[in-house]
């Protein structure tokens, strides 16, 4: 986004409505995490932490259009999820920055289930 005023520009990069879609999320309940793919695994290997795995943005003067691809906890129903997930990003992202989100894609990469977690955790 770019903004002309009276008292200069404004900018957003795409890499900040990715954090803002990442974030919201994360937050929203039956969301067990983000995909990130083959690709992006790679890229986490070699440059460090990915805090946007898993969202692509496309941003422009004044609107944005935002993918998520994600993993659900086991026993939530998924369309629910994923429309929750829709409006937290989309109100996320319009509240912080003033860009009119047209579309927020899900894509549903994965199940999580409770026994992998707490595995995880013992270890």
């Amino acid at each position: 986004m770019t903004e002309n005023g009276s008292q200069g520009t404004i900018q957003i990069a795409d890499d900040v409505v990715a954090v803002i879609a990442s974030l919201a999320a994360t937050k929203t309940k039956g969301v067990a995490g983000m995909s990130g793919g083959i690709t992006e695994g790679w890229a986490k290997r070699v440059g460090g932490k990915n805090v946007t795995r898993g969202v692509s943005v496309e941003v422009g003067q004044v609107e944005a259009a935002i993918d998520l691809r994600v993993i659900i906890n086991y026993g939530e129903k998924i369309h629910e999820v994923a429309r929750q997930l829709q409006q937290n990003v989309k109100e996320a992202v319009e509240t912080m920055t003033g860009l009119r989100v047209v579309e927020v894609n899900v894509k549903v990469e994965g199940v999580e289930f409770q026994e992998e977690e707490e595995e995880e955790r013992v270890k």
